[in-house]
């Protein structure tokens, strides 16, 4: 099973924040900081039939110390396994809700389109028959899990007193 992370987000200010990846070693459970957000991807799209160790990553192995700590100040989110990755021209955007009780997932399209949940990729690929060599199946809306022992006392977390409704944007990890 997978027990590496989607981003694990780190608060710096209430409306700034960074995201790094990371994942799991399967076989010395060490944590390995993953680059980009396509190659978080590339690994969590296949990872129960092709898991993650450390010799994956050049000159490492599970003597090495891990790259990072889970916990260490840091809010962490843990992904599920075998998402699908990405479209090419779309882009996923989490968004973590001001009482970090959850994340929610939209995809921006080609044209700038924001859309929410399979229905509204199925409305648009519609409307938009050029953009039809993906499909509806190719979409995750599935969210990463909080960590709440990761979430600081001070920030709030799920006792915090302010509206769920209120999202925070979590910043963009350009891939370059």
């Amino acid at each position: 099973m997978m027990k590496a992370g989607g981003g694990q987000e780190t608060p710096k200010t209430p409306e700034k924040s960074s995201t790094v990846y990371a994942v799991q070693c399967g076989e010395c459970f060490k944590w390995r900081l993953i680059p980009t957000k396509v190659e978080f991807e590339d690994i969590r799209s296949k990872f129960i039939e092709n898991p993650w160790f450390c010799n994956r990553k050049s000159d490492m192995s599970c003597e090495d110390p891990a790259d990072i700590e889970y916990g260490t100040g840091q809010i962490w989110a843990i992904d599920k396994p075998n998402l699908p990755k990405t479209p090419v021209g779309y882009e996923r955007i989490l968004v973590l809700r001001r009482d970090f009780s959850k994340f929610d997932a939209y995809y921006i399209t080609p044209t700038g389109k924001r859309v929410r949940a399979p229905s509204e990729v199925e409305k648009f690929l519609g409307a938009n028959p050029k953009y039809n060599d993906v499909a509806v199946s190719d979409f995750s809306f599935a969210v990463p899990k909080i960590m709440e022992d990761t979430i600081p006392r001070n920030v709030g977390g799920k006792s915090c007193s302010g509206s769920s409704s209120k999202k925070m944007k979590t910043s963009q990890v350009d891939d370059d």
